[in-house]
């Protein structure tokens, strides 16, 4: 087992401290803006960076990848608890901490089983349809803040938008100030690079409120952070409650899956390091037990972090143990500053946060791709946006099936072509009506046959057959099962009435490059009778042309 943070040395320890107090300075103002979208007291957002970060770190096999709550899993932890209580009542925090005990269960049995592919059914489209809906969502409830505007922050998506419209004429002037003044902030990054703008951004404005006493003339602030550190505890909730709260945490689950592992792997491999998918599940896993059992919510990976991490240098989990260290002593001996810090300083972190999320240039660049997959990553989008995160979340997995399902029942089907050289494969499509070699056809299934697929196989050998002219010339079918690794009850069926019709014409069928592996199965389901098994296709077709197949 891989020992934690591997990769830390002597030559590299200033700099992955270094990266560790650019960690504080990003991820504290974030969180405690995350914790007010999910519904929870700012304290949520820092718990989560102490106990359940720490664990993480010291599980994880990437040595970059950094966990936190996010903005599109706060979105859906208050679209699914909102429900089911008030947001700010004791019973909603309560159910905040069942919920990442729930994910938390899952992640571990997931890395237990091994079941870290299903979340590659959430593809490019659905997910950023998926996230860009949470995104839509969540800029709102951030504009509403930014002007000042008090808006119901768990409601959906419509009456937030109303609540902003026609809330419009009570904007405040102060609150409109202080947040042009954030978004002009990373504006300018590139002159002043080396700052974290978000934290001086809080800074600043914090001490113009508390120097101007904007807060009386109707600037929200955060109010009064109660000090020390998590609570170590337990949700205590009904059975049917904590029912009520598995499907939002699969939901939560296989987001958290579909991305961490996904950025994970991207940045093993640039860095030049192995990864572990099990392990990593494992680490969310514990982590988030750790968030539910220590006061905080839902946490996944945080790919803008990684990146900054990525950008800093660093190449260990050391940031993320300085990150709790540091959140740990603000807790301890600095809530009190955290008081005057103004709401729209909040909205406009987490509004420019969020605006990568919202997928435009990637929803250009998927329209110009594939407009099927287009469509189904805004279908996506629009049912999170306007039905809600747990229906968009089923709607992906449909469409994710039906996707598979289409391209599954649509393979590569092809006569081969033969060709002067005798050294090389058979490999290329020969046109429609053509034979392999005289009263041969060697026909290529590209795919497993299942039942999606074995009807559109059948059908596609016997237009072959029917397709050459003169008729009833075609004497034997070599079918070419290189690539059909498996077959299912439904695809072995199809294929029976496949040979019973090539045997009422005389038709002989053989088979050529069977996969040792597939063999058995394909033996056991009798798609492999008695039939001759040649090694390559242009052993078949030299076997069997002639005019009886001699």
């Amino acid at each position: 087992m891989q020992p934690p943070l591997v990769g830390l040395n002597r030559r590299n320890l200033v700099r992955e401290l270094s990266a560790g107090v650019t960690l504080i300075a990003i991820a504290i103002p974030l969180n405690i803006g995350y914790a007010q979208i999910a519904g929870l007291p700012a304290t949520a957002g820092l718990y989560a960076l102490i106990v359940p970060t720490v664990v993480y770190a010291l599980v994880v096999s990437s040595r970059q990848l950094v966990a936190s709550p996010d903005a599109a899993a706060a979105a859906l932890v208050a679209s699914s608890i909102g429900g089911l209580a008030a947001a700010g009542s004791e019973n909603y925090a309560t159910m905040a901490l069942a919920q990442a005990i729930i994910c938390g269960v899952l992640l571990v049995a997931m890395s237990w089983l091994k079941l870290g592919f299903l979340a590659n059914f959430l593809s490019k489209p659905i997910l950023v349809g998926f996230v860009g809906g949470l995104a839509l969502d969540i800029l709102v409830s951030q504009i509403a803040k930014m002007l000042g505007i008090k808006i119901e922050s768990g409601g959906e998506f419509v009456e937030k938008l109303t609540g902003l419209v026609t809330g419009l004429p009570r904007t405040s002037l102060w609150s409109v100030l202080i947040s042009v003044g954030v978004v002009a902030l990373p504006l300018g990054r590139r002159l002043l690079a080396a700052l974290p703008w978000a934290l001086v951004a809080m800074i600043v404005t914090t001490i113009v409120v508390a120097l101007t006493h904007a807060d009386a003339a109707g600037v929200a602030v955060l109010g009064p952070v109660p000090a020390g550190p998590p609570p170590l505890t337990w949700p205590v909730l009904g059975w049917m409650q904590w029912l009520a709260l598995v499907p939002s945490a699969i939901a939560l689950t296989m987001v958290t899956v579909a991305e961490g592992l996904l950025v994970s792997r991207s940045y093993g491999e640039q860095r030049g390091y192995a990864t572990s998918p099990n392990r990593d599940l494992l680490a969310f896993g514990l982590g988030n037990i750790a968030a539910g059992a220590s006061g905080s919510f839902m946490m996944g990976s945080s790919t803008s972090r990684t990146a900054a991490m990525d950008q800093a240098g660093s190449r260990t989990q050391l940031p993320s143990l300085v990150l709790a260290a540091g959140t740990l002593l603000l807790l301890l001996f600095g809530t009190s500053l955290l008081a005057e810090i103004p709401s729209p300083t909040i909205g406009a972190i987490v509004g420019v946060a969020v605006l990568p999320l919202l997928g435009i240039r990637s929803f250009v660049e998927i329209f110009r791709q594939d407009r099927f997959e287009f469509a189904i990553g805004a279908t996506c989008f629009l049912v999170t946006l306007f039905v809600g995160s747990i229906p968009g979340i089923l709607v992906a997995f449909v469409l994710a099936l039906v996707n598979m399902a289409k391209r599954a029942a649509s393979p590569a089907i092809d006569v081969l072509a033969a060709n002067d050289n005798p050294s090389d494969s058979l490999l290329e499509s020969a046109p429609r009506g053509e034979v392999t070699a005289p009263g041969v056809l060697v026909i290529r299934m590209a795919a497993p046959i299942f039942f999606a697929n074995g009807n559109a196989f059948t059908s596609a050998v016997t237009a072959a057959v029917t397709a050459v002219v003169p008729a009833h010339t075609v004497h034997s079918v070599v079918i070419d099962m290189e690539a059909v690794t498996d077959v299912d009850v439904t695809g072995a069926e199809a294929f029976a009435s496949l040979r019973d019709w090539l045997a009422a014409r005389d038709v002989t069928l053989a088979f050529s490059r069977v996969r040792s592996t597939a063999l058995p199965r394909l033996q056991r389901l009798e798609i492999i009778r008695d039939e001759t098994v040649y090694d390559t296709n242009r052993e078949a077709a030299a076997s069997l042309a002639g005019p009886a197949g001699t």
